[in-house]
């Protein structure tokens, strides 16, 4: 017996609905030709996106940040080479660097078998479902977060807290996990948190409210600490970035008193001394020394 025409348009808007929530069908990764990959979280689950292209920074580019870049740089070939390696927490002011370095290690080390996968903060609660992708195989794989904090109690935070203890789930062998941030302990810190047994909002044990919020922190291997620069070593990090960005532009080198004084002027107005700053100052005297010079 054929349907009502009214049955046959509920229906067809039904399926139509559900194919929305439906993720849509994923080539699996060819690892050999992508190096890099991000979590993308679906309604039901979620599944791996090949990152075509990704930044062109290598490790020289990264300066001021030389001891960061060794500490960092170490731990990742002794991962590599199938040695014992740390899970990093990568910490500190934002624009010194953190991220790029780690965009940098896979520019240097893909052809050894590095490759990363990006998961956001709040996509950490699939940490399970992300190394089963990949385990098995024959490629060494950085879980990376970006600019991570939580608030206590947080899903993520709970599996990020449990992936590192490795005492109810660890990653395999071939996955590491680094994290950057810009606080040191990933949460947000108090003046309360320093009053040590007193009572705090009826916290009987505040000292141990304490030391559960920076627990997680202390499950990292590694802590690389990036800080902003003295206003002598901002100026030479912006003079690295003139001369480097003039070479690349096979242009004469704009460096002098007056470039100096404008990368002070250039980090005042943005109220920050960093790697990124720095960068920012250079592309825009560079560029219009050029444009100048035409």
């Amino acid at each position: 017996m054929p349907l009502d025409p009214d049955v046959q348009d509920q229906l067809r808007r039904v399926l139509s609905s559900m194919e929305l929530l439906l993720p849509k069908p994923i080539e699996k990764i060819d690892w050999g030709k992508t190096h890099a990959a991000n979590w993308r979280r679906h309604s039901f689950a979620g599944y791996l996106e090949a990152v075509s292209s990704v930044e062109g920074i290598q490790l020289s580019d990264l300066l001021g940040i030389e001891e960061q870049k060794r500490v960092v740089e170490a731990n990742t070939r002794q991962f590599l080479a199938g040695f014992p390696a740390n899970n990093v927490l990568l910490w500190g002011t934002r624009g010194t660097g953190k991220s790029s370095l780690v965009r940098a290690l896979l520019r240097a080390y893909a052809s050894e078998g590095l490759r990363i996968i990006q998961v956001d903060k709040d996509d950490l609660v699939s940490l399970p479902a992300i190394v089963d992708e990949v385990a098995g195989q024959p490629y060494r794989f950085l879980l990376f977060s970006d600019d991570v904090s939580f608030e206590v109690g947080e899903s993520s935070y709970k599996m990020l807290k449990s992936a590192l203890d490795g005492s109810v789930y660890a990653p395999p062998e071939n996955v590491l996990i680094y994290v950057t941030s810009n606080r040191r302990h990933l949460i947000p810190e108090f003046e309360t948190d320093n009053l040590g047994a007193l009572l705090v909002k009826n916290e009987i044990h505040h000292g141990e409210a304490v030391e559960e919020k920076i627990s997680l922190s202390g499950r990292f291997g590694l802590w690389v600490g990036f800080h902003a620069f003295s206003q002598d070593e901002y100026v030479a990090v912006a003079r690295q970035w003139v001369t480097k960005l003039c070479e690349r532009a096979g242009a004469e080198p704009a460096w002098n008193r007056q470039a100096a004084e404008a990368a002070v002027a250039w980090s005042n107005q943005k109220g920050d001394r960093s790697g990124r700053i720095a960068y920012q100052f250079a592309s825009d005297w560079v560029g219009q020394s050029m444009l100048r010079s035409r």
